[in-house]
């Protein structure tokens, strides 16, 4: 019989936080197997310390590098991952010889914990049980006293790691978070709390639970006292302010002057699609407004707020940005591509018609749209006369939709279809190619644009006749010719597509 590996969370660090599970079978186990750094000593065993026994075996995985460098030719990665390969095959010696295992982990040994590697190349081979512990973000909260979350906030975890940009947007982005792995991080995490515009809000703690633990401002610390072992942590904001007596403005009750709403298109994809005026105008903003992945296309500027929210959620998003608008604030609502095409542009006037966000003004900026940039990749399609249609019927009923394809199909136009097709609408494009076949040649040629700008991008020249629904999805654009549109080889061997802009 082979041996068994517990991968055991031994929570913050306090070693009675430990669950009772935990230590059992820490006292129960043959093999006690921890991490450490060179130098020998390993918090995780000085925690797990009070339960061990005489008489187990101790494995030592020591780090082979931790902050320093290394002559190993894969790097630091390259290090590692053979550290990790010779750690397994240690604790599978002891398993094989039928001796249980426990892997000694601080915190949650699936939360950035260094037990989940050991899992990764040994749970297939060897029975492997998961003993959770409780986290540092849990331990953080409870030595700060405040909540983290409430209600319906969001809480985001955070690697200090990641650049401050990012860091800084997704901080903006969210009520209440944790941002771990300070150390040597701790200037980018406090440029990007700055730049969120939540640095006055943010906690530092250190060793939560310890005896030494540490808790202060986060603005307040100086960058060369932190040590690996500590966080930074935005707790709830609800909370926040109920007890320290600064209570959210109501937007009801808000006074409504000088409050604007401006609708921006950020172009079909990166930066290099924006316009200069609606660069400026987004940088100008007190308020980012939009779905999610498009907020998240927009540069975080120091004290900026951004509401990011759902695909299908249109007219909330609208009514939020005209409600921030009447407290006085300047608000950017994005869309991709031009807001006056299939986008939010229409949805505010719309929320607005309906008599909310009294005096907001509401201004439109627009963008390059994604027929244009579609047809630019190609040559010039949309040289003549032509039509923009979506095929998406969540608005409006198909029978309209096909009588739009019939017509436009009879007047010789050339289309622009926009929302093809998605998982749910997965019959829509083949009716409308049997529409446009009612009245065009099945040689006629079909732009499939998919992700123009964007990492993904692909676009392919097909015919009418040839079009495979299939192959396309909610970001494609499609590009249907009129009986004039021409397709020609260009020198790379590509294909430009063109329509004349004369009948004669």
């Amino acid at each position: 019989m082979t041996g068994r590996l517990y991968g055991v969370g031994l929570g913050p660090g306090d070693p009675e936080l430990m669950t009772v599970k935990a230590a059992r079978l820490i006292g129960e186990a043959d093999v006690i197997a921890y991490h450490s750094a060179r130098h020998g000593r390993s918090i995780a065993r000085s925690v797990a310390e009070p339960y061990l026994r005489e008489g187990q075996l101790e494995e030592r995985l020591v780090y082979p590098v931790t902050t320093e460098t290394t002559d190993h030719p894969g790097g630091y990665e390259g290090a590692i991952a053979d550290f990790y390969e010779l750690s397994a095959k240690k604790l599978a010696e002891h398993l094989d010889a039928g001796r249980d295992v426990v892997l000694l982990c601080e915190g949650d040994p699936f939360f950035y914990g260094s037990y989940m590697y050991m899992h990764e190349r040994l749970a297939g081979r060897f029975e492997a049980e998961v003993v959770p512990g409780v986290t540092s973000v849990s331990a953080a909260s409870s030595v700060l006293g405040r909540p983290l979350v409430q209600r319906d906030e969001v809480l985001t975890v955070l690697p200090g790691t990641l650049p401050a940009p990012e860091l800084a947007r997704r901080l903006a982005d969210t009520e209440a978070a944790a941002v771990l792995k300070l150390g040597r991080t701790f200037g980018s995490v406090r440029e990007a709390l700055a730049e969120a515009g939540k640095l006055d809000d943010a906690w530092y703690v250190e060793r939560a639970t310890w005896g030494q633990q540490r808790v202060e401002p986060f603005a307040d610390v100086d960058p060369e006292s932190v040590p690996y072992f500590s966080l930074a942590l935005l707790p709830s904001p609800a909370y926040k302010s109920r007890v320290d007596g600064e209570p959210a403005v109501s937007a009801a009750s808000a006074p409504a002057e000088g409050g604007e709403v401006v609708v921006v298109g950020l172009g079909p994809a990166g930066p290099e699609w924006l316009t200069p005026e609606a660069s400026a105008e987004l940088a100008a903003a007190d308020h980012i407004v939009g779905y999610g992945p498009y907020v998240a296309r927009v540069p975080q500027r120091a004290g900026q707020q951004r509401h990011a929210s759902g695909n299908r959620v249109e007219a909330d998003r609208a009514v939020e940005a005209l409600q921030l608008a009447a407290t006085g604030a300047r608000v950017a609502v994005v869309s991709s591509g031009d807001p006056g095409v299939f986008a939010m542009a229409s949805a505010v006037l719309e929320q607005v018609s309906a008599g909310n966000g009294a005096g907001a003004r509401v201004r439109i900026v627009p963008g390059v749209t994604a027929a244009q940039a579609a047809a630019s990749r190609v040559g010039a399609p949309l040289g003549h006369d032509y039509c923009v249609l979506s095929l998406s019927d969540r608005l409006k009923p198909w029978e309209i939709i096909e009588r739009r394809l019939d017509a436009a199909g009879a007047a010789d136009l050339v289309l622009a279809l926009y929302n093809p097709a998605s998982r749910t609408r997965v019959t829509q494009l083949e009716n409308a190619r049997e529409v446009l076949l009612r009245h065009r040649d099945p040689g006629t040629p079909v732009v499939v644009a998919r992700d123009v700008g964007g990492p993904e991008e692909d676009v392919r020249v097909t015919t009418l006749g040839e079009l495979d629904p299939s192959t396309v999805d909610m970001r494609c654009l499609l590009i249907v010719g009129s009986s004039r549109t021409v397709v020609e080889e260009g020198p790379d061997g590509r294909s430009i597509v063109w329509t004349p802009r004369s009948y004669s």
